[in-house]
């Protein structure tokens, strides 16, 4: 079959028995033998002995830490390996971890380990292919491990990025605070640490705090420390020299800690102060997330001054049974306007978002609803959808996301952690662990009235160059068709979909319980779906990452749509984690189907119906890398014709100075 684009459509399953290596009927073999000279076997025997020389140094300098394997070689094979090992296993290459890093300090876990006792690493990664995996235009340091987004916020012409950090090793420990500025959230410099555990109050740990620019201009900074025994400490700092407009060096308020654990709760239960708003008696207001047992719950605090305060008799919100709250948010939207608002306006035509992460699973939930100034409480608008129990920004790899207003361009933008799917001796083999998502902005959907809308900041788009265009694809059931669009290591696409219209009022109800976590991937076949984008694909399909929508005929007649990230075929190594990502989207009367996917190598952000529903996770293929990797349409459906047109933009590189 051929369509609009000219290229071949292949069967959607054959990837099921694909294969790229040699197989019975490539390989050759003779019997035909042949006679040596004396001078051709000197000759042979000595080349024999340089070689064997050669190896026997390479093997000797690499056990001695001094050579490294080629690039294309599996690094296992040196003593860079071993090194890893001793910082994950204790001197082999054995994962002999039994709790993760973090969760004995109070924290949720902060590595992967693997469910078996003793599992050796495989050994595939070669240094070029964890070169690759390296991003091209997500805000990440150059080196080490990095974790939650602190204290963002807009400041005399900068955007600033404050960001957990271990400065000695890629895995979680010695938090300190790296701090990057930048003037478009894409292009970014690389200043000095900002904050070190150094006294008796966060000598364990430097955690989330937030930033607050005061009326006057002065900048305050309140943040969580740990003690030597871990309990958890909020603390006050401020410029070291209120004239730096780079807010490069900070003084510690020398009265630390201003705020210790209210009664009943647990000495690693108390974190995480937000941005401070302003009451209707000018008062400046702050809320803490906590938990009393399994009931997540969210302190409120007065001050005048920052140093003093005064706890409220009523908790912001609390849920039962959803565990502690972490890096909580909250803010307003306009249900008027796309624009952002400053967190402490209450003015008319708003509500209040709120926001907190889930400690226990390590998922970012909101919910929409109203806030009272009077009382400090919040409660949402549907109580089934509230705070960890609807609602995400993101049904991927997201976490303790925090939230500023850029009053340069009045709109509210979302950083957030997007930790790591590998275990973590690849981390240390390849120097670096965790990553940020492209700054979202954050709008009510004033279309639906019930979420949010969490799109990539229009700046990215400055990256974009060679743009091609397929339009109007038919893509009938089963089949996959690739886009020659080159390389697809750094892409931005957007794409929309429509389903034969005689196809859907022919279906019939679908009473099964789909979910996108709990299904089989792309594989599974149904009338309407999957059909989307596969990225970071062989040319065979050995490894590929379907991002798809799978569409259902509900018991009352509608259709319900879910968007789904399929990581299950992503890679061929066994040492990472691929999990199936979504949930549904609600799509109104009328619109089509649309996605938006950002492929920046081991990382991909996909969209769906302008961020209704999110998925950012982390990709880790072993041989879709470079110019290998490739881009695929496909439709998997039994019963649905598509009609496809896609938009795809190679991506430039952010520059980190």
């Amino acid at each position: 079959m051929e369509n609009n684009s000219g290229d071949r459509i292949t069967p959607l399953l054959d990837y099921e028995n694909a294969t790229n290596g040699l197989n019975d009927n490539n390989t050759t073999s003779t019997n035909s033998g042949f006679i040596l000279s004396r001078k051709r076997v000197v000759f042979l025997i000595t080349g024999l002995l340089v070689v064997a020389l050669v190896v026997v140094a390479y093997v000797c300098s690499s056990a001695n830490g001094k050579v490294d394997p080629p690039n294309d070689v599996p690094l296992c094979a040196s003593n860079e390996a071993l090194k890893a090992a001793k910082v994950v296993a204790g001197g082999d290459l054995l994962y002999r971890r039994r709790v993760p890093r973090g969760v004995l300090e109070g924290f949720s876990p902060k590595s992967n380990d693997p469910l078996k006792e003793d599992v050796q690493a495989s050994c595939v990664w070669t240094r070029d292919m964890l070169n690759w995996q390296k991003s091209g235009f997500h805000f990440q340091p150059k080196k080490n491990w990095m974790n939650d987004p602190c204290g963002p916020l807009y400041y005399k012409g900068n955007y600033h990025i404050f960001y957990q950090y271990n400065p000695g090793q890629a895995v979680w420990g010695n938090i300190t605070w790296g701090h990057a500025i930048s003037k478009d959230l894409i292009h970014w410099d690389e200043l000095p640490l900002a904050f070190e555990p150094s006294e008796w109050y966060d000598v364990g740990g430097v955690f989330t705090g937030s930033a607050t620019v005061l009326p006057d201009g002065r900048v305050i900074m309140l943040f969580t420390g740990a003690d030597k025994y871990g309990e958890q400490l909020q603390n006050l700092a401020y410029p070291a020299d209120p004239s730096d407009d780079l807010l490069i060096k900070w003084t510690k308020y020398p009265g630390n800690p201003i705020l210790r654990r209210p009664p009943g709760v647990g000495p690693t239960d108390y974190r995480d102060p937000t941005t401070a708003w302003l009451t209707s008696e000018g008062k400046w207001r702050i809320t803490i997330g906590s938990k009393y047992n399994r009931t997540g719950v969210s302190f409120v605090y007065d001050t005048t001054d920052f140093m003093n305060y005064e706890l409220k008799d009523t908790l912001l919100h609390s849920v039962e049974g959803v565990g502690m709250w972490e890096c909580v948010d909250i803010f307003p939207v306009s249900t008027t306007s796309d624009d952002g608002l400053d967190v402490s306006y209450n003015g008319t035509n708003i509500k209040h978002v709120m926001k907190a992460s889930m400690d226990d699973d390590r998922y970012d939930t909101y919910a929409i609803g109203t806030y009272d100034d009077a009382s400090g409480t919040w409660v949402p608008d549907d109580p089934s959808i509230d705070i960890g129990l609807g609602l995400r920004y993101d049904y991927g790899t997201f976490y303790a996301s925090k939230s500023f207003y850029d009053e340069a361009k009045k709109r509210r933008v979302l950083w957030g952690y997007v930790h790591e799917s590998d275990y973590e001796v690849i981390d240390v083999l390849r120097g670096w662990a965790s990553i940020y998502n492209v700054p979202r902005t954050i709008a009510l959907d004033r279309k639906t009235g019930t979420n949010l809308l969490v799109w990539p900041v229009e700046e990215v788009e400055q990256l974009r160059n060679n743009r091609k265009t397929f339009n109007n694809i038919t893509v009938n059931p089963g089949s996959v068709i690739p886009l020659d669009i080159g390389s697809a290591s750094q892409l931005d696409i957007e794409a929309e979909f429509e389903i034969d219209g005689k196809t859907l009022e022919g279906m019939e109800i679908n009473e099964e319980l789909y979910t996108c976590n709990s299904s089989e991937g792309a594989v599974r076949r149904g009338g309407l779906g999957p059909f989307g984008l596969s990225v970071l694909s062989t040319k065979s399909l050995s490894e590929l990452t379907p991002v798809y929508f799978y569409v259902i005929k509900g018991s009352d007649g509608n259709l319900i749509t879910h968007f789904c990230a399929d990581h299950s075929k992503s890679s061929l190594a066994y040492d990472v984690i691929k999990n199936i990502f979504g949930s549904t989207v609600p799509v109104l009367q009328g619109e089509k189907l649309t996605m938006r996917i950002l492929v920046d190598h081991s990382i991909v952000e996909s969209f769906a119906q302008r961020g209704r529903t999110n998925i950012i996770s982390r990709v880790y293929p072993t041989q879709a890398i470079y110019d290998n990797a490739k881009l695929f349409l496909f439709n998997n459906a039994t019963d649905a014709t598509i009609k496809a047109s896609i938009q795809v933009w190679q991506m430039g590189s952010a520059q980190l100075r």
